[in-house]
Formats: structure tokens, sequence, C-alpha cells
């Protein structure tokens, strides 16, 4: 503060007011600088659209189109085994063979009742064609006519019913050599030769993966099913499918496999104890690298052609929402709730809080209140690479 003495001549009275003015400037350049000092200077990005492709994964099991057990209909001591452990089979192979003795027996008894059988009817036929012209003639009674007529009948039935004993122990002969129903690679062994098998035994002699085409089973939740339906393109549940883009299998290892695939179908309904809806996606495997009972993750993509992304650098959480500081008029920032739709690498995907065009401070968040002025510096977006959703 400046005192004046009123006791100076005029002269020096002028001369000590432009040193009072002068030290009244001197302070208000200084505090000038000061306010100019405290002002922030942060990076800055201009808030844009961009085509995005996320993912979608879900746990899946692994099996072959064609995954059957293997099981014996006729029972009895296994004498051959003529595959080993994951060996690789085609249609209509032997696999296994279980001791015939006891079913060709079985043939050849039921193939002597038959011409036993045959016999009988030979005979009744000849009964028949005596006994007709001596009805005719009025020579015996038409009584023993059809007498003999009823144990013609009885004969034919007894053939029928003999060459029906005669096919049943022929399929069970034939079902002695047990073949491959189709192609494909053959799982564990259980029973070594000699071991006695039959129909009632809980554990399949083997089990014959067809994987020249693998299925690969999943699950949706209620809130991802919805959220599938609403994003696909198409009208029914069927077209929407159909359209799907062709969708990656990632294995345990965490590699994706080579081929891609395609989701072929949807159970009708929700499980009500699991709350959920089954898919399956079927990819080739023409290779046979990928086998049943392995796991792996199915891996769906959803394109976001004009999706609104901000970096997540540029975001601060504040009571389980993600916010945004946006410059305002003079450079004031202004803090912004975002929903998010997804995630693409370090970008969220906004569905709505924030517009293409804005600009929003992407750096030094912490030390931003609303309402704060800043001295923005622009800086470019970085580029954009798909990811899977989190």
């Amino acid at each position: 503060m400046c005192l004046l003495s009123t006791s100076l001549k005029p002269a020096s009275f002028s001369l000590a007011i432009l040193l009072s003015l002068s030290q009244f400037g001197c302070g208000s350049s200084t505090s000038e600088t000061a306010t100019t000092a405290d002002v922030l200077t942060l990076p800055v990005v201009q808030v844009k659209t961009a085509s995005v492709t996320t993912y979608q994964e879900f746990s899946a099991t692994l099996e072959g189109r064609v995954n059957v057990d293997i099981r014996p209909q006729v029972e009895g001591y296994l004498e051959k085994i003529y595959v080993d452990e994951g060996a690789a089979v085609r249609k209509g192979q032997p696999l296994f063979r279980i001791d015939t003795r006891t079913y060709q027996q079985q043939v050849g008894n039921a193939s002597a009742s038959l011409l036993v059988a045959k016999a009988n009817l030979d005979k009744a036929a000849l009964e028949v064609a005596r006994l007709t012209p001596l009805v005719e003639n009025n020579v015996v009674s038409d009584v023993q006519l059809k007498t003999a007529q009823s144990a013609y009948a009885a004969a034919k039935a007894n053939v029928e019913q003999a060459r029906s004993v005669v096919g049943n122990a022929s399929v069970n002969l034939n079902r002695t050599l047990i073949t491959a129903p189709a192609s494909g690679f053959i799982g564990r062994l259980p029973y070594k030769a000699g071991s006695l098998v039959g129909r009632t035994e809980l554990q399949p002699l083997t089990t014959l993966s067809d994987v020249h085409e693998i299925v690969a089973y999943f699950s949706m939740s209620e809130v991802d099913f919805l959220h599938f339906t609403e994003r696909s393109l198409g009208k029914s549940l069927a077209d929407k499918i159909k359209k799907l883009p062709p969708v990656d299998l990632v294995l345990a290892d965490g590699k994706a496999y080579a081929q891609k695939g395609r989701i072929e179908l949807v159970t009708g309904q929700f499980d009500k104890t699991m709350g959920s809806i089954s898919f399956r996606a079927v990819f080739p495997n023409a290779e046979g690298l990928l086998r049943s009972g392995i796991t792996g993750r199915v891996r769906i993509p959803q394109t976001h052609p004009l999706a609104v992304v901000v970096p997540q650098e540029a975001t601060f959480e504040r009571q389980d929402r993600v916010f945004v500081y946006a410059l305002a008029d003079s450079n004031k920032v202004v803090s912004k709730p975002l929903q998010i739709a997804s995630k693409s690498g370090n970008f969220y995907l906004i569905t709505k809080g924030i517009q293409p065009g804005e600009r929003i401070v992407r750096q030094g968040l912490d030390r931003l209140r609303d309402g704060d002025v800043i001295n923005p510096r622009l800086v470019a977006t970085d580029s954009l690479t798909a990811a899977r959703v989190q």
C-alpha cells in the first residue's frame, strides 16, 4: 500500500502519484500471470464414430457329428478285438467278435426244426389231396377232409414259426460280429479279449466319434439371448441364425481354430433349472485335429457400423457409473454419465451420454472438478482394433 504525504511540493507530489500508479500497475500484472499459470493444459480428444467389431464368447463342449456308444446286442465272451484305442475306422469295418459257437448251434437247431416243419407240411398236404376226391365221391365223410385241412394249416403255421426261429438265430449269429456304424475314431476300450459282455453291461464296448465335423454346444443366458435377438439381422429367429456371420472357436490354449464355423441350431425353450438356452455351432474338421470331449469357447462377432467410441482412459467411475469430462463454453469441463453398450480393445462403445464431435479430456482427470477451466491440447484418437466383449 502506497502513502502520500500532503507536505510535498506540487512537482514532488506529481512524481509521487506516478510512482504510486506504477506500483499498482506492477501488482496487477503479477496477479494475472499467476492466474494464467494455474490453468491446467490437458490433452483432449474429439469423440468420433467408427465401424467396430466386437465378440461375445461362450464356453462350449465339443462332440463329433456322430458320437455313439458301441454296445453288444448278444451275450457272450469277447473273442476278438480288431481295433485299438484312437484308431480311425471306416463305416462297416469289423470292431469286435463275440464267441459264435452258441449261436451257430442255435442256427443249426432252428434249421433242423424248420426241416421237420416242412416235412409235416408236405405230409398234411398229401392227406388233404388224398381225401378230397373221396369226399367228392361220397366215399368218406367231409369231416375227415376238414380235419386234414386243419392239420395242413397248422403244419403251414409251424413252418412259418420255424422259419422265424431260424431268422432270429441267424440275426443273433450275425450280431456276434460288431462293425462300425459310421466312419470315425475309436474311443477307450474298457474290455479285453475273454471278457463276458452283454446287453446288461452299463459300460459300452467303446465310443465311436465321427469327427469330420465337430459340433460345439454352448448356452446363452436369458439376458444374452435377448441382446442376441435384438442385435442380429432378420425377422424370425431362424432368419437371424441364417444371417449370422461365421463364428470362431477358441481352444483351451487360447488360440483360435483355423476353420470358421456356423451356428446351426437353437433349442426350442429355456432350461428352467439353468436359466439358459442351448445353441450349437458346427466346424469342419477334415484333418481330424479336433476330437470329442475337448472344450473351447465359441466367439460370435457383432459389427457396429457407426459406433460412438470413447477411450477408456478418458473415463472415470463414480458410484458404479462411468463418466467423462466434456468441454463446455470457455473451456470449462462438465462431467457427463455414459451408457456403455460394450467394449472393444481400449475403447468403450457408447449408446448415450456423449455425441460425436464433442471434445473430452483424455488425461489428468483426477485433478479436475466440474466447472474447472483448462487449456485444451487436441490430440489424435488411437486406432481401433476389434476385441471380444467383456
